[in-house]
């Protein structure tokens, strides 16, 4: 056994992916008006002091503000195949599902214009916002526990047992969120261009809980037939570890899986929290119909700290720091008014994901992130607009990038809704966006890997509804 199979419990320190759309850890859907049309990176309205706040400066004078809430919905599964897992039910592939739901995911937009300047702020969700929680456990708590069969087949010489069978319950949840407060001002230059200078201070707050217990083997005296019966295998596999001391690495490995076969069980109970700030700079040209913007936000610089009650890994010890830095992020947008009802939008994003210090230097995996946007918007009458857009994400993340608990897969995703304007000064919102993940397959050479094949798959979905209103 080699020290990457401890990282077993180890992979709930690998932050969760996004709910919603967006790079590795951000969120580009902050308001409502994304779900009923992610193009929104050349916006003119108010969600624009997230996508385009150079775009500001063509709001009226005065105040105005959008709140919105979404629910979002989504499941990680993750196909494995294994030889070991051949000695827990006969099958060497097994699926691990995990569900993420969050019924209550609010934002706040806001921003102040009088004559040639904006100052505008937000408070969302930056990345991550959910829960993912896997009943079940994950392939690598599962590779573990069945390794300790296999190890007592190792030292049978010596212990005079054998086994070829163990079970074993495991359980696993975490949650990821990064919370952003951004603000800053927007200046009209002339009637075409405007600029943007602003920050966003980005706050972390992770939490991971596991366990690893209940594991058995069928253990036997060598030369008999194998057992049926299911025992507790800590004493054995103290004695093992005390026989490997030379070796402290396997030694720790094999009194996790000790502490593993009791009641109790090996268990993590740890937080993560940090923060860090983000410059952004943006750009907006106007000209007759079209509208252009363009913004960039610097990486956010920052580590995560353990707050640590229990970690029978040894691997999370309290105090520690872990790199956690948020990627830099460029977007470039276009919108064309081609009649007085009919608005086009097209968008791009570029997420520089390897320039973002992560933990184990994963971000040398990471590549980039690029997405590109479409969208319509029909306004059908002075009270009703609907509109639709779609947007395709590709990741660059290679196999070691890719773990159990944090996985990337290139998607598409279909947004849909509309507004209603209740009155000159107040519009609702509400839209339905829903994302197709491409199955992402890890393949690892046996030996000697302990899992052979990773099939990971998502699904998505987040429906929302919000208000805007100025005075």
């Amino acid at each position: 056994m080699n020290k990457s199979k401890l990282v077993a419990i180890a992979a709930l320190c690998m932050s969760t992916s996004a709910l919603f759309a967006g790079g590795i850890l951000t969120n580009t859907n902050q308001s409502v008006h994304f779900l009923r049309n992610p193009a929104r990176d050349a916006s003119t309205e108010i969600d624009a002091v997230y996508t385009n706040p150079a775009g500001l400066i063509k709001l009226t004078d005065g105040f105005h503000f959008s709140f919105s809430n979404q629910s979002a919905f989504q499941t990680r599964t993750i196909t494995s195949t294994s030889p070991i897992f051949k000695m827990n039910g006969g099958l060497d592939t097994k699926t691990f599902e995990g569900k993420a739901s969050v019924p209550i995911i609010p934002s706040l937009q806001g921003a102040y214009k009088k004559g040639k300047w904006v100052l505008s702020g937000s408070i969302a969700i930056s990345g991550g916002g959910g829960k993912a929680t896997f009943n079940d456990g994950l392939p690598s708590f599962e590779a573990l526990a069945g390794s300790s069969a296999a190890l007592v087949q190792q030292t049978q010489a010596v212990t005079k047992l054998t086994a070829n069978r163990y079970q074993v319950d495991q359980y696993m949840r975490g949650s990821n969120m990064i919370i952003g407060g951004q603000l800053g001002g927007t200046y009209k230059i002339n009637d075409m261009f405007s600029a943007y200078a602003g920050f966003r201070l980005n706050i972390v707050r992770n939490s991971y809980e596991g366990y690893l217990r209940g594991l058995k083997l069928n253990l036997t005296p060598v030369g008999s037939e194998f057992s049926q019966n299911m025992v507790y295998a800590d004493q054995l596999l103290n004695q093992i570890a005390a026989g490997a001391a030379a070796d402290p690495v396997k030694q720790q490995q094999i009194l996790l899986m000790a502490k593993a076969s009791s009641d109790e069980g090996a268990m993590l109970d740890s937080k993560q929290s940090g923060w860090g700030v983000a410059p952004i700079l943006g750009f907006n040209f106007n000209h007759d119909k079209l509208n252009i913007g363009v913004k960039y936000e610097f990486k956010t610089s920052l580590d995560v700290e353990n707050n640590t009650k229990r970690d029978d890994t040894g691997m999370f010890s309290d105090g520690v720091n872990t790199a956690h830095d948020i990627p830099a992020l460029l977007t470039i947008g276009a919108s064309y008014k081609f009649t007085d009802k009919l608005l086009a939008s097209v968008g791009y994003h570029c997420f520089f994901d390897s320039h973002a210090k992560m933990d184990s230097d994963k971000q040398k995996d990471a590549g980039s992130t690029n997405e590109y946007l479409a969208g319509l918007e029909y306004q059908i009458d002075k009270m009703f607009l609907v509109s639709a857009g779609g947007q395709i994400t590709r990741y660059g993340v290679g196999d070691i990038f890719q773990k159990d608990l944090s996985f990337s897969c290139n998607s598409y995703s279909i947004g849909l809704g509309g507004a209603v304007n209740v009155s000159p000064s107040v519009r609702i919102n509400v839209g339905y966006f829903w994302t197709t993940y491409s199955d992402y397959t890890k393949n690892s050479p046996v030996p000697p890997a302990v899992i052979s094949k990773d099939i990971f798959s998502r699904t998505n979905k987040v429906f929302g509804a919000g208000v805007d209103f100025s005075f």
